[in-house]
């Protein structure tokens, strides 16, 4: 049986396959560079701690442990990536680009009214009915700011703690937040501690749009 701390190096040398550099993961869970090279670089000199691996899955939206465990496939993660240019439309399928009152009626949209909207190609695997948006206003900061994309895909499960568009009835338009589900109820969370409206109760007055399965910009 492996040791935990290498099952934590293992694991987190798995998630920083989701990012271009070390230097955008460490931004994603805000710590430095030269610390996360001292945990997971090519030739670490400390450990993953407990203390570090639990903020690692909060800041990336993954369960507590899981950094603890084996797992057989690269998850999505929740931070924010740039999409590097590499990723071209002949290499990955493209997605349009939707405005947040679009997002909210997405099962109602046609081809031919997306069909001049711009198109983004995903560099994690996503489903063909995925679509991007771009983050408006800081309720989701610091991890996704205003202007950055995410992609979002309506086959994804929307279980506790993922990302989510989601549609209030009493809105005309989507919002992006985080789903928590806790005793059988379920609530819509910013990632902004500062936010004023640190939960919306959700009770059969919601619609899971679809699961933020990447977060970038485009250089």
């Amino acid at each position: 049986m492996k040791k935990i701390e290498d099952l934590r190096l293992e694991n987190a040398r798995t998630l920083l396959k989701n990012f271009n550099t070390l230097a955008d993961f460490a931004d994603a869970i805000e710590r430095s560079p030269t610390q996360m090279s001292r945990v997971i670089g090519k030739n670490p000199t400390k450990v993953i701690g407990s203390r570090i691996a639990r903020h690692i899955e909060q800041r990336l939206g993954l369960e507590e442990g899981w950094l603890d465990s084996e797992h057989d496939s690269i998850p999505t993660t929740h931070g924010v990536a740039e999409v590097s240019p590499i990723y071209s439309v002949a290499q990955v399928q493209s997605f349009p680009l939707i405005s947040s009152v679009q997002a909210g009626n997405w099962s109602e949209i046609n081809e031919r009214e997306i069909a001049d909207a711009p198109r983004f190609p995903c560099p994690v695997p996503c489903g063909p009915r995925t679509f991007v948006l771009q983050v408006e206003g800081i309720s989701m900061e610091p991890n996704f700011k205003d202007g950055n994309l995410i992609w979002v895909d309506p086959d994804v499960e929307p279980i506790n703690k993922k990302l989510v568009v989601a549609r209030l009835d009493d809105r005309n338009q989507a919002t992006f937040k985080q789903l928590i589900i806790e005793d059988g109820l379920k609530m819509l969370k910013p990632l902004n501690k500062e936010w004023p409206e640190q939960y919306v109760p959700i009770n059969g007055n919601c619609t899971i749009v679809g699961v933020v399965v990447f977060g970038g910009f485009i250089t």
